[in-house]
């Protein structure tokens, strides 16, 4: 029988530290400071009113220290005290919050579970023996986000989304790996002390022209390729860290951060033996954070079920990783997607560099299936027993439209 996955009423955190509606930014801000809080719980008369975040206010760099943090909470998951860790994980991944409320059937507040919370468990997790455990650099988001250490820190406030989901890498001018800058070193500078209620506005842009050596914390936290990923998650848990850098030749090339560790859990969360339906496939995009078109993600959607289906004619899918990564040009609109798919026979890596999104999405599918169907083969010239992985409902459905509009913006007039 199955080992069971632990609750979230195993992983959180009792009584946790929680602000009153009322209570100012500054307060709020005081506690992030000291505790290396990222979000904390807001509470009306006892009950959950929201969570105040650091990015909600950073993005309201604006408004004045004495603003009442009801202003600008965010609605978070509510996590039930029997959520197993794979179903708080996806809600983590999927609000891109480092924690969430635990909450009882009267929607009082039981606890915390965090990131954290979830990566300390992993060393002794059964579930992960299964299989072979991942070495560090299979699991991984590629380092595709560096700023040096001469840069001035308010290019920093452009990516507060990415420092909430782990610290950047800083590099010196040779590109070599000199420290980590996150959250809690850019809010030494964004908010200095205030005097009758009010933040000087002229003192706070000033704060921001220094240079990003000047708050980094050195020296960052680093882990050798070929390491596996239970070694990295203890390690995670020791320096209190929320993500590893993998170098080569004293260079970031990966980040090792919760996230992918947690995407980890999600994939090895589904049940084994079972056919696949695309439904059930969890799917993480990153580096699209500035698209807000709908019409893009629906093709990308289309796209990615596609591929899956044929992917789960040979292997059984649990888990798939996109990243898209612009390149730092004016000159061209290219970019590189990679993809990490998790399936029950192992891992399967692709990318694609272009200009064109849906041709690369397309292709990064076709490599996928193609590499699923080597496997499936070598496993039969091995003897190995075939798995039957795709339903009835995955039967393949073109999309002509969608089809033209890949050839039409990649040339192929064929």
């Amino acid at each position: 029988m199955p080992a069971a996955w632990p609750t979230a009423a195993d992983l959180m955190t009792s009584r946790p530290v929680t602000l009153p509606h009322d209570a100012p930014i500054s307060r709020a801000l005081g506690l992030m400071r000291d505790r290396g809080f990222h979000e904390i719980p807001v509470l009306r008369n006892s009950r959950l009113a929201g969570m105040i975040t650091f990015e909600s206010i950073a993005r309201r760099v604006s408004r004045a220290l004495s603003t009442k943090v009801e202003h600008l909470l965010i609605l978070p998951p509510l996590i039930v005290p029997s959520a197993s860790m794979p179903e708080v994980a996806e809600q983590l991944l999927a609000t891109g919050l480092r924690g969430a409320p635990v909450v009882g059937r009267r929607g009082e507040l039981l606890g915390i579970v965090s990131r954290s919370d979830l990566i300390r468990a992993i060393p002794g997790l059964p579930q992960l023996s299964t299989l072979r455990i991942p070495l560090v650099e299979e699991v991984a988001s590629p380092a595709t986000h560096v700023i040096r250490e001469d840069e001035l820190c308010r290019h920093l406030v452009a990516q507060i989304r990415l420092l909430e989901e782990h610290p950047l890498p800083v590099v010196d001018r040779k590109g070599r790996l000199v420290g980590a800058v996150g959250v809690k070193d850019l809010g030494k500078v964004l908010w200095r002390p205030i005097r009758a209620g009010k933040r000087d506005p002229g003192t706070a842009r000033s704060a921001l022209e220094v240079e990003v050596g000047s708050i980094m914390h050195s020296p960052p936290v680093t882990v050798e390729a070929g390491s596996d990923i239970v070694e990295a998650a203890r390690r995670m848990v020791r320096e209190d860290v929320s993500s590893l850098f993998v170098i080569e030749d004293h260079r970031p090339t990966r980040v090792l951060g919760q996230a992918d560790l947690l995407g980890l859990v999600i994939g090895r969360s589904r049940p084994a033996g079972q056919p696949t339906r695309v439904e059930d496939v969890y799917v993480e995009i990153s580096g699209l954070r500035g698209s807000g078109d709908p019409a893009l993600f629906a093709e990308i959607d289309h796209l990615v079920a596609r591929g899956l289906r044929r992917v789960a004619r040979h292997v059984r899918p649990t888990l798939l990783s996109l990243h898209f990564a612009p390149h730092a040009t004016h000159r061209t609109n290219e970019l590189t997607v990679e993809a990490r798919l998790h399936t029950d026979d192992g891992i399967y890596y692709a990318s694609h560099t272009g200009w064109n999104l849906l041709a690369g999405i397309s292709g990064l599918m076709e490599e996928l299936a193609a590499q699923a169907r080597r496997t499936r083969e070598e496993n039969r010239r091995r003897g190995r027993p075939a798995r039957r992985t795709a339903t009835a409902d995955s039967e393949e459905t073109g999309d002509a439209e969608l089809e033209e509009k890949i050839r039409t913006a990649a040339g192929d007039d064929e």
